[in-house]
């Protein structure tokens, strides 16, 4: 715990055998109370490495429900477990679980109900590997997502994401997108009730090993963001009702 807050760090895992134990071994578990694991129906021993390593709360989806609903099973868990504040974690050991104090120590004491690890911030994604094409579309679809949304994040697609669980409960996660564009979705219903998003500088590395979507999936990614930031300025003018609000 911190600040007598219930922490509990979320896993949502596809083919994540050969770096989870790297992941979770950099867990700093003098404050992270659960750990909880979502395996997406993985064709590798994701599962039982989550056993070998202790983890106890485990899940497996039969079939494969994609990166959003991965994550929803994620949520909640987390809220079933009684989390007052819920990390979500790649275990592809992208990004580093040292900086979980930090992100939860923002939230922690009433500073930030939300922050994300920002790989933008500084130099840490083109120094980490970041492909070029990634980053120029990082970089395109934020700048687009800014005006259209009205913020000032670095980034909107880092998978490194800490959430106070009552934002958790005052969003409707659960009629979000399934596949990749979730993530979006969820900060467009994040800014669209009035919480704000703290971002800090977080190193991140790729590698053969760590997950990640080809140019395609990227293209059809960045029409959906696209897609959801219109619907989010839509909705403010009271155009287009959002379902998803």
């Amino acid at each position: 715990m911190l600040n007598n807050k219930k922490i509990v760090v979320v896993l949502p895992a596809y083919n994540a055998a050969l770096t989870l134990e790297k992941t979770f071994r950099e867990i700093p578990f003098d404050i992270v109370d659960e750990v909880v694991l979502v395996d997406d129906a993985s064709k590798d021993d994701t599962l039982a490495v989550g056993r070998q390593l202790g983890i106890q709360h485990l899940i497996r989806h039969d079939k494969n429900k994609g990166y959003g609903g991965n994550q929803k099973s994620c949520y909640n868990k987390a809220l079933e477990l009684g989390a007052d504040i819920v990390v979500m974690l790649h275990p592809d050991y992208q990004y580093t679980p040292k900086l979980i104090v930090a992100m939860c120590s923002i939230i922690a004491n009433d500073v930030y109900p939300v922050v994300f690890g920002s790989r933008i911030l500084g130099k840490g994604a083109l120094k980490g590997g970041m492909p070029m094409y990634k980053y120029i579309f990082n970089r395109f679809l934020t700048l687009t997502q800014n005006i259209l949304i009205g913020q000032k994040l670095s980034e909107y697609h880092t998978g490194y994401r800490t959430f106070s669980a009552d934002v958790l409960r005052n969003i409707n996660y659960m009629a979000d997108n399934d596949d990749f564009v979730f993530d979006n979705e969820m900060v467009s219903q994040i800014f669209m009730k009035g919480y704000d998003i703290a971002e800090i500088t977080c190193p991140t590395k790729y590698f053969d090993e760590a997950s990640s979507i080809n140019f395609k999936r990227s293209a059809i990614y960045g029409l959906g963001v696209l897609r959801v930031s219109l619907q989010h300025r839509l909705h403010m003018w009271g155009i287009v009702k959002g379902k998803i609000y």
